[in-house]
Formats: structure tokens, sequence, C-alpha cells
């Protein structure tokens, strides 16, 4: 079983930093890719950031502001945030791709909240 668990939501001022980290565990054979979701009220779940194989990939949204990087020896992604911007208020969740060893398959985190106010 693969877990996905997301830590470092919280409220900050808009201007401000955070950083969200992600760490995966369980029966991980190879991790293909992982990335950042968020979805806010009202919205789809949009795709943030990705990395995969060292390349990285961004929504136009927030390139200049959020890095993302990983690291492999810890099973571990982070996402760092900042210039926080009201409407980046939402639910990030941490996604992998990974496989077990029977193949590679979407594993989810549950969440957690970034809220940004003005």
């Amino acid at each position: 079983q693969v877990q996905l668990v997301e830590s470092g939501g919280g409220l900050v001022q808009a201007g401000g930093s955070l950083r969200l980290s992600c760490a995966v565990s369980g029966s991980i054979f190879s991790i293909n890719a992982m990335g950042w979701y968020r979805q806010a009220p009202g919205k789809q779940r949009e795709l943030v950031a990705a990395i995969t194989s060292g390349a990285t990939n961004y929504a136009d949204s927030v390139k200049g502001r959020f890095t993302i990087s990983g690291d492999n020896a810890k099973n571990t992604v982070s996402l760092q945030m900042n210039s926080l911007k009201p409407e980046d208020t939402a639910v990030y969740y941490c996604n992998g791709q990974i496989s077990g060893g029977l193949g590679f398959r979407d594993y989810w985190g549950r969440g957690t909240q970034v809220t940004v106010s003005s």
C-alpha cells in the first residue's frame, strides 16, 4: 500500500511564503513523476507543478513564484511557494505516478489547506 502525506499548509498574508512537503511511503517499486495540484472552492482541480526525471513543469499562474523539488533518496517532494496571492488559496494535493511492482497508477494525498489573506 502506497501512502502520500502532505504537510506545511496554513494561513499566510499576501506576499508571504509557504513550503509544502509530501512524503511517500509504503511498497514503492518506482516513482515516475510527482506533482502538486490544487482545488479552490467551486473550481476544478488543476495542476500546479510537476517533476519527472529532474524536469519540471509549472502552471502559468505560478511560474516564477513556485518551485517544485524532489528528494529521490527520501521519497519526498516539496513545493516552495513565494509571493503568494489570495488567488493561490486552495486545498493543495500531492500526486504521484507510482508503481508498487504491478505497473504505475496515480496516488493522491488527502490535501493540505493553503489560505492567503489580502
